[in-house]
C-alpha cells in the first residue's frame, strides 16, 4: 500500500514571532509533524513567514540607514533569507524528533522560486504591510523610488507590497523527486520567492505570495492525496464572530462556496484557507482538505476533530 501523500501548511502559530519563540515553537510543531510521519504520511511542508520576513526587512533597512554604503536588500532577497532561516529550524527540529523515535528519515529545505504575472492586479493595489515604521521623510523617499507606503495614525508609515497569485513553482520537479523518494520536503516557504520571467532569466519581484495560495498550488502540482492546513482553531466555524458559532466537521465544495458567498469566513483568517481548498479540490477532486489546529493532529487524522472538505 502506497503512503498517503500530504502537503502540510503551517501558520504563524507553528513558528512563533521572534527568533527565540521560533526555536521553542518548532520543537512542538515537529512532534505533530512526526506524528504524521509515524501514521505513514509522506510530507511536503510549506509555511508562513510574515513576522520573519518583516523582521529581516527591518534589519536590512536599518543596516542601510546606519551604513549608507550598504545596498538595501530587495523584498525577494528578504524572502529568500526567511525561507532558509525558517526551513533550517523546522528541518533540524523535525529531524531530531524523528531520530528520537527511531525514524532515520531525510528532511530537506528547498529554496523555492514562484513565478508571478507582472500585470497581476495586485501590483496596482498592494495591500501587504511590511517592515518598520517610517517617518514622513523616509516614506517620501520610498515613494520617489516607486514603492508604495501606507500611513497608520499615530505610528508612522509602512512599506506596502503586492500579493500576486502564484503561476508556476520553478523548482517543482526537484520537490516532486524528493517527495517521490519518500523524503520530507520543506518548500515554498512564505509563499515562495516571487519572480518574474524575463526571457531565460528570473527577476525578483517586490511582492509576497499568500501562504494559503501557494499551499493549494503545491498540493495541486504534486497531486497530493490531502492538503492539511493548520490554523489556531480546531474547526472551521459558521458564525465565528458570534456567541452561536457552529463547528463544521465536513462540507463539500458547493457548501463551502455557498458559505463563502454568505460571508461566513473571516477575510483575514479563514477565507484564504477556504479559497485554497476550492483551488486544490478543483484540480484534484479525489483529494481532501483537513483544516484544524496543530495540537489536535492525532485526533484529526483519526477523524475525531477538524473540518474535512471534499469535492463532492
Amino acid at each position: 500500500m502506497s503512503k498517503k501523500k500530504v502537503v502540510v501548511s503551517l501558520g504563524h502559530n507553528a513558528l512563533g514571532y521572534t527568533t527565540l519563540e521560533q526555536w521553542d515553537a518548532v520543537k512542538i510543531t515537529a512532534k505533530a509533524l512526526a506524528d504524521l510521519v509515524e501514521a505513514d504520511y509522506q510530507l511536503t511542508i510549506t509555511h508562513s513567514n510574515g513576522p520573519q520576513v518583516s523582521m529581516i526587512h527591518k534589519a536590512m533597512t536599518e543596516l542601510r540607514r546606519l551604513y549608507p554604503s550598504y545596498t538595501p536588500a530587495p523584498m525577494c532577497v528578504c524572502s529568500a533569507m526567511s525561507q532558509g532561516y525558517v526551513g533550517f529550524d523546522i528541518q533540524n527540529a523535525l529531524r531530531a524528533e524523528l531520530l528520537s523515535r527511531g525514524i532515520p528519515k531525510a528532511v530537506s529545505t528547498i529554496l523555492t522560486q514562484v513565478t508571478v504575472d507582472p500585470y497581476d492586479e495586485a501590483f496596482y493595489e498592494p495591500t501587504k504591510k511590511i517592515g518598520r515604521y517610517m517617518t514622513e521623510e523616509e516614506a517620501q523617499l520610498e515613494l520617489e523610488k516607486g514603492n508604495y507606503v501606507a500611513e497608520e495614525a499615530g505610528k508612522g508609515f509602512l512599506r506596502v507590497v503586492a500579493a500576486p497569485k502564484p503561476i508556476d513553482i520553478v523548482e517543482i520537479d526537484t520537490i516532486r523527486t524528493l517527495a517521490d523518494a519518500d523524503q520530507v520536503v520543506i518548500a515554498c516557504g512564505g509563499g515562495g520567492i516571487p519572480v518574474i520571467e524575463q526571457k531565460h532569466a528570473l527577476k525578483g519581484a517586490s511582492a509576497v505570495i499568500e501562504k494559503d495560495a501557494i499551499a493549494a498550488k503545491l498540493a495541486s502540482d504534486l497531486k497530493a492525496d490531502q492538503l492539511i492546513i493548520y490554523t489556531d482553531v480546531p474547526y472551521v466555524y459558521k458564525k465565528y464572530n458570534s456567541d452561536q458559532k457552529e463547528p463544521i466537521s465536513a462540507m463539500n465544495l458547493s457548501e463551502a462556496k455557498l458559505l463563502m458567498e454568505n460571508g461566513e469566513f473571516g477575510e483575514g483568517n479563514m477565507l484564504p484557507k477556504i479559497e485554497a481548498a476550492i483551488v486544490y479540490l478543483s484540480k484534484v477532486p479525489t483529494g481532501s482538505v483537513l483544516i484544524t489546529s496543530l495540537d489536535n493532529t492525532t485526533d484529526a487524522i483519526r477523524g475525531k476533530i477538524g473540518t474535512i472538505i471534499t469535492a463532492e
